[in-house]
């Protein structure tokens, strides 16, 4: 089925005569009856009651009508809604980030709503090992990840630069120190993210290196729980520093320095590599290439 054999169906239809639909298409009147005849052909229904004088409807052509007519708006409307994507009165950007992902990116959501209000924003919390297969199913518009992924169809652009805080509670007695070395901590109870990551390798490698035991004996689920139990006095952690600022603002918790444990955490934000982007996630990808300039 065409939409050209649909426009003449509601020209006849209109017209309710083979001959003025003719006229009104610009098409000879056999050619208006071969589509005619063709699209009952399709439909395997008689849609024109040949022996009525006015070429009225039967009950398939009143039905035909009504979803003919309604795909005709429909294609009309097409244009005019292109233009609104382009123009960011509509559309929906789809952004894969794990915990502290959708905490980087609460401020940069609140200053795109402000640019572009109409479009949906969609944070889905996704583990960063899966982002990359999220993005590659296109499941996903962006990503946001602590690490590069390995796979080339995949290209990232480094927007924040952070790093891992050893934070205790206030009453510790490491608290009233600014810097300690690693040898310190190796009495301590850790706190710890359940989620394996390059950063934890990265940290466990550093005690082996410096011999120092690592009693890694609790494990939650989120940074908020850690930083918790961190402040009921339980364990010590270490944590994304842009996680704790209210906290060591209002002395929830102490940061003390632990020079052999310098480790920079960069977020980055992930797209298919060669891919064109919609407008709506074109238009959040470039707020936050601003935003990281802006900070640099």
């Amino acid at each position: 089925m065409e939409f050209h054999q649909l426009e003449v169906f509601l020209a006849v239809a209109r017209e309710r005569s083979f001959s003025r639909a003719a006229k009104t298409v610009l098409r000879t009147q056999p050619a208006i009856s071969l589509a005619i005849r063709r699209l009952e052909e399709e439909l395997g229904e008689s849609l024109f009651d040949r022996s009525s004088k006015s070429a009225a409807l039967t009950d398939a052509g009143e039905l035909l009508l009504d979803y003919a007519q309604r795909l005709t708006n429909l294609r009309r409307e097409i244009p005019a809604a292109v233009s609104e994507l382009r123009s960011l009165h509509r559309g929906r950007v789809r952004v894969g980030a794990n915990e502290t992902g959708a905490l980087y990116l609460l401020p940069l959501i609140a200053r795109y709503r402000q640019l572009y209000p109409h479009v949906r924003v969609e944070i889905v919390r996704s583990l960063g090992r899966n982002i990359p297969r999220e993005l590659l199913q296109r499941s996903l518009d962006l990503g946001v990840l602590s690490y590069q992924p390995r796979d080339p169809h995949l290209t990232s652009v480094v927007v924040f630069r952070d790093r891992l805080s050893f934070i205790v509670y206030p009453a510790h007695p490491l608290a009233r120190r600014r810097r300690v070395s690693i040898q310190a901590l190796g009495q301590e109870i850790f706190a710890a993210h359940n989620i394996r990551s390059h950063y934890r390798e990265q940290v466990l490698r550093t005690f082996e290196k410096h011999r120092v035991p690592l009693h890694m004996d609790i494990e939650l689920p989120t940074v908020e729980s850690i930083k918790k139990f961190v402040q009921m006095r339980q364990a010590v952690a270490l944590v994304p520093r842009m996680c704790i600022e209210a906290e060591l603002a209002n002395r929830a918790v102490v940061e003390v320095e632990i020079p052999e444990l310098r480790i920079e955490r960069k977020l980055r934000v992930v797209y298919r590599r060669g891919d064109p982007l919609s407008h709506a996630a074109r238009s959040f990808l470039q707020v936050v290439k601003t935003q990281a300039q802006g900070a640099a």
